[in-house]
Order: structure tokens, then sequence, then C-alpha cells
């Protein structure tokens, strides 16, 4: 079955998420280094049949792209490079990081592994995921 995997793109790392089989559940799956990015998710779609990417994109709060938004941008070409039969979704990603890190407390993680920023991606990358799936319902 097909899943859709989010994705949380940072200069550093890459926050990834993935759905259920049955598109209703996103979850965290990994935090991967920016320079595997592509590398690692043609390995998953080697195993896995994905039927699109949802990528986060920056935007400030006047709907204007962000200045990290430069950098997805360079993403997002690569992306549809490597996967051009695989569709990309842009997903708004304000506030992920913050929901993230509250979703962290809120499940009851030490603060010590709250600091660990590869955590908080991939959770991101699932905020992400799971924001566009509910809207789509």
């Amino acid at each position: 079955m097909k899943r859709i995997i989010g994705i949380d793109y940072g200069k550093k790392r890459v926050g990834v998420a993935v759905s259920d089989p049955l598109m209703i559940f996103a979850s965290p799956l990994e935090t991967v280094p920016t320079a595997n990015i592509i590398n690692y998710l043609k390995t998953y779609t080697s195993r896995e049949e994905v039927e699109k990417f949802v990528v986060g994109y920056p935007v400030n709060m006047d709907n204007k792209p962000s200045e990290a938004a430069q950098y997805v941008d360079v993403f997002l070409k690569q992306l549809k490079k490597a996967f051009p039969n695989i569709p990309v979704v842009l997903e708004d990603e304000r506030f992920t990081s913050v929901l993230a890190f509250q979703s962290l407390i809120d499940s009851g993680v030490k603060k010590m592994d709250r600091r660990d920023k590869a955590a908080v991606d991939k959770v991101s990358a699932a905020i992400i995921l799971q924001t566009f799936m509910d809207r789509k319902k």
C-alpha cells in the first residue's frame, strides 16, 4: 500500500515522517543529514511505494517565503529531478518546531533528550504531514 512522506528540510538535518498505509496517521521516521537525504529517499522508495512527498515550506507571518525558503527551493529541484513520477506538495511549516518541542514535553520526554534537535526535526516532519492529511480529509 502506498504511503506519504513528510519532510522537514533543514541546512544540517532533514526530518522525515511517514503515513500509515491508510494515510490517517503520520509517524516520525528518521532524521537524516541533509547531504544524504536524496539517497535515503531512494532507498526508502525502493522498499515502499510512495504516493507523494509533503515538504514543509517556510513562510513568514505575511505569507511570504522566509529566508530559509531559498534552501528548500534548491532541495525541491533535487527532489523533483530524483523522483519525477512522485508529486511534491508544499505545506506551511510555521510553528512546527514549536509544536514538535511541545509534543515532546507532553509525551514525557526528559529535558536532556528534548535538546536533541534530531528528535524535534522528525516530529516536525510528522506534524507537517499530519496537518496535510487532516486538511485533505
